[in-house]
């Protein structure tokens, strides 16, 4: 006689991608998992619950947020999942009419959403890395708090109410400049700060050979130390969501790395990243991002 295996009800936020999408359609599944997706959206909503509530037993989360959560003691482990990745040199804009250059940014006012916002921090990370600018006589301007509640955003950062809109206040003038994740507008009035993202895009990376990730998936410590088969299923479907989805091109670049050595160097670049722009008060070695099960998982 077969025994019936007892199967584990998770909490799980995912946005909708081609590669969750075969698993919150249950096309993708798991015999031994029940998995309750939230309708929470977009993904930068679950970040802030997971980090401060640990709302979710399983969670996408933006890759700054979560060395922020280590920095901070967050029971939060990580899997090598990517779910979402891409070049960040287009991201910040300025007006067609009044461009502004990388060496010019100095004593201007550029705005984003939150000051810990992880494409603020790959765009930060750029411009002082690879165009020498001296990010701290940049004047920023943010609408919201980071996810983590400790944090606290530089002294000069300024603070506007919710009844301004960063991209208005660029296409009026009160800014010189903003950087954009996923709202990343289409407007021939705006042009991107750094020339010719894409080409400058490719350079940096056959330089640094580095995968600018934004989001990957997190579980909770309880569940990572309680029921480390679950995690291991969580990733097993995580893996075969992305297959399904298709890879990218021959020779072309995967922006959804998996596994530990895949993910590697976008978490060291990351990781240096923040602590230089003081979001971490210490060194975090990327081993310590994840747990003995999830350091060991392949695709």
């Amino acid at each position: 006689m077969s025994v019936a295996t007892e199967v584990t009800a998770l909490n799980v936020a995912l946005d909708d991608y081609p590669h969750t999408l075969p698993l919150k359609r249950g096309e993708i599944s798991s015999p031994d998992l029940a998995l309750a997706f939230t309708d929470i959206r977009p993904a930068n909503r679950f970040f802030k619950p997971m980090v401060r509530e640990l709302k979710f037993d399983v969670s996408e989360m933006a890759i700054a947020t979560f060395v922020q959560a280590k920095n901070y003691g967050k029971p939060l482990v990580l899997l090598p999942a990517t779910m979402m990745g891409r070049f960040q040199q287009g991201t910040l804009l300025c007006r067609v009419a009044k461009p502004v250059t990388p060496a010019e940014l100095a004593g201007k006012r550029v705005g984003v959403r939150s000051y810990s916002q992880t494409t603020a921090v790959w765009v930060r990370g750029i411009l002082q890395n690879d165009y020498g600018v001296d990010v701290d006589r940049i004047h920023w301007v943010t609408q919201e708090d980071g996810h983590l509640a400790e944090y606290r955003e530089p002294a000069g950062v300024e603070r506007v109410g919710p009844d301004k809109n960063l991209l208005t206040m660029l296409r009026d003038g009160e800014l010189d400049a903003a950087i954009y994740g996923a709202d990343l507008p289409k407007d021939p009035a705006l042009t991107s700060v750094i020339a010719d993202p894409e080409t400058a895009a490719q350079a940096w990376f056959a330089k640094r050979k580095v995968v600018p990730v934004n989001h990957m998936v997190v579980v909770t410590e309880t569940l990572a130390k309680s029921n480390p088969h679950a995690v291991r299923e969580i990733y097993r479907l995580l893996v075969q969501g992305k297959k399904a989805a298709g890879g990218p091109a021959p020779g072309g670049i995967d922006f959804l790395p998996f596994g530990f050595e895949a993910c590697r160097p976008a978490l060291q670049t990351v990781i240096d990243y923040a602590l230089q722009q003081n979001l971490i008060g210490r060194k975090i070695a990327v081993e310590e991002l994840y747990d003995d099960t999830t350091r060991t998982l392949v695709p």
